[in-house]
């Protein structure tokens, strides 16, 4: 085959794949490029095959979706090219982009860490025993200065101790003893590097969903809601019975708190009222 045969396959292999992702683009309200970076072509595979009726999944070359966004048309997308980089794939589909971004967050997995990367949060090793038996380990453990002892021939941490700080570099032998605890601080998957709604051409950057902080922080603030609701009284289907039992525990307080001849009274002018009242009826 000659060179100018293998440049004509080559570019119409070119047009071919513009054309395909224009039709993605004009067809879906939503756009996501995210990072592949580090991420094993497995792990990958299986995210597009969770996805399959969710997103379709490209990875394209810079070039061929700069050249696509310009080919599509579509103005209000033009910011989108800012963010196209090497080492990312491209998500096309009808989903809210958000709800998207929840699912590829549920995809991602624990990895351990390695020297020389930076702590995403601080990492703590916790109190309680381990399977790790003594020998070298027990310097590993004093160097990071975490406490233990030795029960039943394992060693067991006697208090729950951080060991490198969110930002912080974690070094070998922090590195060494979270491989033996199984401490897994990082996840790995599609990070999204931005979200497009493709309609009104609106960018959300630096987007981080963590549904199970989501639901957390929920409890706790459901939890100081009703008790503000139940300190000022605000009554609701969640705070009436626990408003009626005060009531009534007051009430039987105030009740006790009453001198006996007004109780005798109180029950006597009871007595007359019910009395008269039968004697009318009759």
């Amino acid at each position: 085959m000659t060179k100018d045969k293998i440049k004509a396959n080559v570019s119409k292999r070119k047009i071919e794949t513009v054309k395909g992702i224009v039709g993605l683009i004009n067809n879906n309200s939503t756009i996501i490029i995210a990072s592949i970076k580090n991420l094993p072509s497995k792990q990958f595979q299986n995210i597009r095959k969770s996805l399959r009726d969710k997103a379709e999944i490209l990875v394209v070359k810079k070039r061929i979706m700069l050249k696509s966004i310009e080919e599509s048309g579509n103005k209000k997308i033009e910011e989108l090219k800012k963010f196209v980089v090497e080492d990312s794939a491209v998500l096309f589909s009808k989903e809210d982009p958000f709800e998207l971004s929840g699912i590829l967050a549920k995809n991602k997995k624990p990895i351990g860490a390695k020297p020389g990367q930076i702590a995403p949060e601080d990492i703590k090793v916790e109190e309680g025993t381990t399977d790790i038996m003594p020998g070298p380990a027990i310097s590993e453990f004093g160097a990071l200065g975490i406490p233990i002892a030795v029960q039943e021939g394992k060693i067991a941490i006697k208090q729950s101790k951080v060991i490198v700080k969110a930002g912080e570099e974690i070094n070998e032998a922090a590195a060494s003893i979270m491989s033996k605890l199984e401490i897994k601080p990082f996840k790995i998957g599609l990070d999204p590097i931005v979200l497009c709604e493709v309609n009104t051409g609106k960018i959300y950057k630096n987007i981080k969903i963590d549904t199970e902080k989501a639901v957390q922080d929920l409890k706790i603030m459901a939890g100081k809601a009703l008790g503000l609701a139940q300190k000022i009284a605000y009554y609701c289907k969640e705070t009436i019975g626990y408003l009626l039992c005060k009531a009534n525990s007051h009430a039987a307080s105030l009740n006790k708190l009453q001198p006996k001849e007004e109780k005798k009274e109180e029950n006597a002018q009871s007595t007359e009222e019910n009395k008269s009242q039968e004697s009318g009826g009759q």
